[in-house]
């Protein structure tokens, strides 16, 4: 298989700031359209999905996402005031349906820490035509995974950096054990998710000599159905993980690794939009997929919508400023206001970071992940 080069991007180190306070964006007119049932972008794309940040929280401390140097104990979290109710949320999300959106997942943070996220997956669970998802560190996991399948979770996503203790460890900077979210894992199987995605983030010289070690342990045996594990590239989100592009392990290498020794070959995605690239393994047993934001943009099929744990939507996962929507809800305008506005959002949107993606982009300050959700 060949392998690619990496793409030519400057070194560059991204500076720290805190862009919560930086001011909203105003929110555009809705310019209404002959198809109604087709919300379109400046770029031609559809919004389908729509990830919530239910807490800006998180017990780990993951270098690449949340580093203690940053989110120290003097870190000032948003108050409790500001944070939008589970009927703000549930809301938003029932008028965002009507705009389209058929996928919803639950982020944060760490979505488990927001108390009774149980009681807000089963007012979303209702609402007709969505796929309800949940992406966690697993680390409360093991005691909510029943509860959660019960309340109408439909599917889950798991952050697992590696299965070497003493380098997951390190990479959550908490020193919690690896042991216990494979114990969670297991416990989500047995309360009947299936086919759970175990996303691990790829950094070179620090896990990356554990890909094929994470992609055999979790290759189910044949005729099982098996979690799915899924390589992401570092990326450059927010303004605090000194994203440098010569940590950048590209996927294509990622694949060639695994490739060498568990033969695979690529598979059609599931649907438009899909983040991950799919890979099979020629055996047949169980597949892998990698997400390429840094070497293979997928700008140009990109559904998705973030709402931030104070109610501000973002159209992308680099923006530096959102929509505020929380004014709206919290001033007792009508769900026709919101879905207008929402749609206006929509309509505005020409984002395209990762196809532009430049040493002077890689720079800019851009909102945290913790904040508006992965």
């Amino acid at each position: 298989m060949p392998v690619n080069t990496r793409p030519s991007i400057i070194q560059s180190v991204i500076p720290i700031a805190d862009l919560r306070q930086a001011g909203s964006l105003p929110i555009p007119a809705h310019v209404p359209s002959t198809d109604a049932t087709a919300l379109r972008d400046q770029r031609g794309r559809q919004l389908r999905d729509l990830r919530i940040s239910v807490t800006d929280r998180c017990n780990f401390r993951c270098t690449y996402c949340m580093p203690k140097e940053v989110f120290d104990n003097n870190y000032q979290y948003l108050p409790h005031a500001e944070v939008l109710s589970f009927e703000e949320i549930t809301r938003v999300a029932r008028i965002a349906v009507g705009q389209g959106v058929r996928k919803i997942r639950l982020t944060g943070g760490e979505p488990l820490m927001r108390r009774g996220i149980e009681d807000l997956v089963a007012m979303l669970a209702v609402i007709p035509g969505i796929d309800l998802t949940l992406t966690t560190n697993g680390s409360a996991l093991k005691a909510k995974a029943a509860t959660l399948k019960a309340a109408g979770l439909n599917r889950l996503t798991v952050s697992l950096d590696s299965l070497d203790d003493k380098t997951f460890r390190a990479m959550n900077d908490v020193d919690f054990p690896v042991a216990k979210v494979l114990e969670a894992i297991d416990a989500a199987n047995a309360a009947g998710f299936e086919q759970i995605k175990i996303n691990m983030v790829v950094k070179r010289g620090v896990n990356d000599h554990h890909i094929v070690d994470m992609a055999r342990f979790f290759k189910p045996q044949a005729g099982q159905i098996g979690n799915i594990v899924r390589f992401i590239e570092f990326m450059d989100v927010g303004s605090t993980n000194g994203w440098n592009m010569d940590d950048v392990i590209p996927s294509r290498e990622v694949v060639n690794r695994i490739h060498a020794v568990m033969p695979c070959q690529p598979a059609n995605p599931n649907h438009i939009g899909e983040v991950a690239k799919r890979w099979r393994y020629l055996d047949g047993a169980g597949e892998f997929g990698v997400i390429s934001s840094v070497t293979e943009a997928f700008c140009g099929t990109c559904t998705r919508a973030r709402l931030s744990t104070d109610g501000s939507l973002y159209t992308c996962l680099f923006a530096q400023r959102g929509y505020d929507l929380k004014s709206l809800l919290r001033s007792g305008e009508e769900d026709a206001v919101i879905a207008n506005a929402i749609a206006g959002i929509w309509q505005s949107r020409q984002d395209n970071y990762s196809e532009v993606r430049t040493a002077e982009t890689a720079r800019e300050r851009k909102v945290e992940m913790s904040f508006i959700g992965g």
